[in-house]
């Protein structure tokens, strides 16, 4: 049941750590989290990836009012992350209020539900990551709630968790586990590089792969 509720945002993750992220492939963090469940979601903008921190909110189905409450909070680096329960018969959010987050600084979206306006968010780098599309517009009346746990396709996000996105989907993970776990991604690309490079020079010999 969506309650109403605005709480304050978490602390902003160290911006040095989310260009960092920025760069790892959501696969190789998912390896190094037990290969959790991960939002099954599709970019629609142009290309690129995403890492900040999650302002969270969960609204009622097809109900985009505390997704403007959230964008008068939202920060430099801020990741809006929407619990729509993945209802596709309204969009939640459109060109106008992706061009909204994009100007204050935010580091993308990511809906679990439909957006519109797929094709002027094609055009732009501004990250978005949703479950669909569809040309209906939402309602504004609420109930919703900012910046409390929510799934996002059975992936818990909570609020100042670190947000990844990349061409395969959206992983996240809790700042306080964030050095940790970027230690282990690097030492895996490492190995993935050299295993590429040996089946490149014919030097490989058979492992388990993905």
């Amino acid at each position: 049941m969506v309650g109403n509720r605005e709480n304050q945002s978490a602390s902003s993750a160290d911006p040095a750590l989310l260009e960092a992220f920025k760069s790892a492939a959501t696969s190789i963090i998912s390896d190094n989290l037990q290969r959790l469940p991960g939002a099954n979601l599709r970019p629609f903008h142009r290309g690129g990836s995403m890492a900040g921190t999650a302002v969270t909110v969960r609204t009622a189905p097809g109900d985009n009012l505390f997704i403007h409450k959230a964008l008068e909070l939202v920060r430099p680096g801020d990741v809006i992350v929407v619990d729509g329960g993945g209802d596709l018969s309204r969009a939640l959010v459109g060109e106008i209020m992706s061009l909204i987050a994009s100007t204050r600084g935010a580091a993308g979206l990511v809906i679990d539900g439909a957006i519109r306006d797929a094709g002027e968010i094609a055009r732009s780098d501004f990250p978005v990551f949703a479950r669909g599309a569809n040309h209906r517009g939402p309602y504004k009346n609420g109930p919703g709630e900012i910046n409390v746990p929510v799934s996002i396709g059975g992936l818990i996000v909570s609020p100042g968790d670190i947000v990844v996105g990349d061409e395969d989907g959206v992983v996240a993970f809790p700042q306080a586990i964030a050095s940790d776990l970027l230690i282990k991604v690097r030492a895996q690309e490492e190995r993935e590089a050299e295993m590429l490079l040996s089946i490149r020079e014919g030097r490989y010999r058979g492992a388990y792969g993905h």
